[in-house]
């Protein structure tokens, strides 16, 4: 069976994905300076930053259309029997409503998957995904092996921006004032595929010694393969957190992925989190 695999412009890019013809990627819209980009297409986390402070934080962001992905299916389905479009958390964006509706005006088989998550996280689903393809699972059998994937991963992030976050809608106006006034630093975690305030520290150096006090309890009642460190501009500090829990932990296999611009639109340079899937 010939499947293709869609996904949006919040997946991290990797040289997997770009070697495999079968994978495609819709670019979500930016919104900045008067103008609009196309996230991963003509703008990308560096330009992006630089945007951002030549305008301020006056930048918005919107899914694909319905007739984007409408339009990419039908294309999809003179050369594939099924298709698999996995998207950035339905808590996040409206990107996975647009898929949904998309693949009811189509004749190919689209299973639509709500990833929960964002990023590198969101990747290795897809690449999971392929595997299971690879090595002859059914459709229906690999989307249950992504359900339960998804289930298992856990992201804890600090945002380097709570005035983005809060513009974004994706912290409330009474957070963002404490979190400014009080110089509180909130340690964010996506669960259910919503961002909730796991834990309010008082410094980054505090909030960045807590995440990794959530691997060491995870690691006491499950197991980790991999673990993905996960930053917007700020790859030093990324590399060195590798370096760090390499040393720790040198069964698991460690690895630092930049965040997407439109992800850095609500998030800022500075962020910096934490993922993996237990078993």
């Amino acid at each position: 069976m010939k499947i293709a695999w869609v996904t949006d412009s919040t997946a991290c890019r990797t040289e997997k994905l770009d070697e495999l013809k079968n994978v495609f990627v819709v670019p979500m819209n930016i919104l900045i300076g008067g103008k609009e980009y196309k996230d991963g297409v003509d703008l990308f986390p560096q330009e992006l930053f630089h945007l951002l402070k030549e305008n301020g934080s006056d930048a918005k962001t919107s899914q694909p259309s319905i007739g984007v992905f409408k339009e990419l299916y039908s294309k999809l389905q003179g050369e594939y029997d099924h298709i698999f479009s996995i998207h950035v958390s339905a808590a996040f964006s409206g990107t996975i409503s647009s898929a949904r509706q998309a693949a009811q005006l189509v004749d190919i088989p689209v299973t639509v998957i709500d990833s929960k998550i964002l990023s590198y996280p969101l990747t290795k689903l897809i690449e999971e995904g392929i595997d299971a393809w690879k090595k002859g699972k059914s459709p229906s059998e690999i989307e249950e092996l992504l359900l339960f994937k998804i289930d298992s991963g856990e992201t804890y992030v600090m945002v380097g921006s709570l005035e983005q976050l809060h513009k974004s809608g994706r912290m409330n106006g009474v957070s963002f004032f404490l979190g400014s006034v009080l110089k509180i630093k909130p340690i964010l975690a996506i669960k259910d595929g919503k961002l909730e305030v796991e834990e309010k520290v008082r410094s980054t150096v505090k909030g960045y010694s807590r995440m990794k006090d959530y691997l060491n309890e995870v690691l006491l009642h499950k197991k980790i393969k991999e673990v993905y460190i996960l930053y917007g501009s700020n790859k030093e500090e990324a590399d060195s957190w590798i370096t760090g829990l390499s040393a720790k932990y040198p069964d698991i296999d460690l690895s630092s992925h930049e965040l997407g611009a439109v992800i850095g639109v609500h998030a800022g340079e500075n962020t910096l989190g934490i993922s993996w899937f237990a078993q």
